[in-house]
């Protein structure tokens, strides 16, 4: 039985990216294709992906243009069909309601707050609030226009799940098993189970499994199940 987890599949190897779905199938629920992924192979890519391996994309290209722009490019992607697709919640209302317009079959995604910004960068890009009241307020809008899922840092969760209910998907980047070495360029972390137990409905993880596939698919699938049980408790 699958885990909420979502897994980062960050390679510029299409077959890489392939084994690495049949070796985790069993312990993950949904598949991140990111930027570097669609830009290398595009749709078309993608499209293979879901079809070969029967699985559900997370499309995570984190449109942020005017409206139209955006409406226009998700679109683009309708044919794919993914379950989930980003758009930055700081690109409005009319920007997000115009992804949400264009694909009423998808769970529009608005990412709130990076998880590898700090509560100085932000300040420093000009955000008038620290990360979890500008979370708050972004996920408070993106639900108002439309989105069905919210990304945020993990340190964000509870006081999200307050502000917009149960229905809204809350899925979490940012995590690493316990005592899992490292933060890699996240800033803002927490265990996955602890995650699931604050509110969310997903948890992002890539290299924390993706790392053990130098030691063999039999290993990458190992790390996920790990994680899984970990989860589970």
């Amino acid at each position: 039985m699958t885990a909420p987890i979502i897994l980062a599949v960050d390679t510029k190897d299409f077959e890489t990216a392939q084994r690495w779905i049949e070796a985790t199938r069993e312990s993950v629920s949904v598949y991140k294709l990111g930027l570097e992924f669609f830009l290398t192979f595009g749709a078309e890519g993608v499209n293979k992906i879901k079809s070969e391996h029967g699985v559900d994309i997370f499309l995570d290209l984190k449109l942020h243009d005017i409206p139209n722009t955006v409406g226009m490019a998700a679109s683009a992607v309708s044919h794919i069909a993914p379950r989930f697709l980003t758009v930055h919640a700081s690109g409005g209302h009319a920007m997000i309601k115009a992804a949400v317009d264009s694909l009423p079959g998808v769970d529009v995604t608005a990412v709130t707050v990076l998880t590898s910004l700090s509560e100085e960068d932000l300040f420093e890009i000009g955000f008038a609030n620290p990360a979890l009241e500008s979370a708050v307020a972004l996920a408070d809008l993106a639900v108002r226009a439309g989105a069905k899922a919210i990304v945020s840092s993990p340190l964000e969760i509870s006081a999200i799940r307050s502000s917009v209910g149960d229905d809204p998907i809350i899925i979490t980047p940012g995590v690493r098993p316990a005592g899992s070495a490292g933060s890699d360029d996240q800033v803002r972390t927490m265990t996955p189970r602890d995650a699931i137990a604050a509110g969310a409905n997903f948890v992002v993880i890539g290299r924390p499994i993706t790392g053990a596939w130098s030691k063999g698919p039999e290993a990458m699938s190992d790390a996920a199940k790990a994680i899984a049980a970990e989860i589970a408790g």
